[in-house]
């Protein structure tokens, strides 16, 4: 009997510290690894190929998930709005296509010439930036500044408070922030709960 309970003993250890070793991803204030995700046109595209770049909108977002088709327009504004001020949206797909196989690339490309895309449309292939980032909705968005440590991270979370309706919306939580950035004030609200579909593991 001892030895079976030091054998739940052991197990339970390791399942601790298992769990433990889990990282819940970015928060605010914490610099954001550089990626390289190959995108719709077949180049592979970094953060640190915008010399130029005063920070990043990083929208994780996909083909068939109803809450980011109900944003597309809205985040072609934002990269219009924004990009160039120095706030290029880069769109990452982080589906997996085995499990959702309209996210395809082949998918990812007529839906972005569909939509009139004019940013990258990357594919998070192997899943092993989302977790990084810790985005677990789409959409999800992360805001990045450019800092001399590296892309500071300085908003996560939802576009704005009304995925249903564009023209009913109140708070816009990105805009919000990146006006904020570019004004040199501090961002009033800087995280907020991403509304979405899960993403497809």
């Amino acid at each position: 009997m001892k030895h079976i309970k030091g054998i739940f003993a052991v197990v339970a250890i390791v399942l601790l510290s298992g769990f433990a070793t889990i990282s819940p991803g970015y928060d605010i204030g914490d610099i954001a690894t550089d990626f390289e995700l190959e995108n719709i046109d077949g180049n592979m595209v970094s953060l640190s190929d915008y010399k130029d770049a005063k920070g990043f909108i990083v929208i994780f977002t996909c083909n068939t998930c109803p809450y980011s088709v109900a944003y597309e327009d809205r985040i072609v504004a934002l990269d219009k709005k924004y990009a160039s001020k120095g706030y290029p949206v880069i769109a990452i797909m982080p589906n997996n296509t085995d499990v959702q196989p309209r996210d395809n690339m082949d998918a990812m490309k007529q839906r972005a010439k569909s939509k009139g895309f004019t940013f990258p449309y990357l594919k998070d292939e192997g899943q092993k930036i989302s977790p990084q980032y810790g985005a677990t909705k789409t959409p999800e968005v992360y805001v990045l500044q450019k800092t001399n440590k590296g892309n500071e991270v300085k908003y996560i979370g939802a576009i704005d408070d009304n995925y249903q309706d564009a023209g009913a919306v109140r708070l816009r939580y990105v805009e919000n922030a990146v006006d904020a950035l570019l004004a040199g004030q501090p961002i009033k609200e800087a995280k907020t709960r991403a509304i979405g579909c899960s993403i497809k593991l």
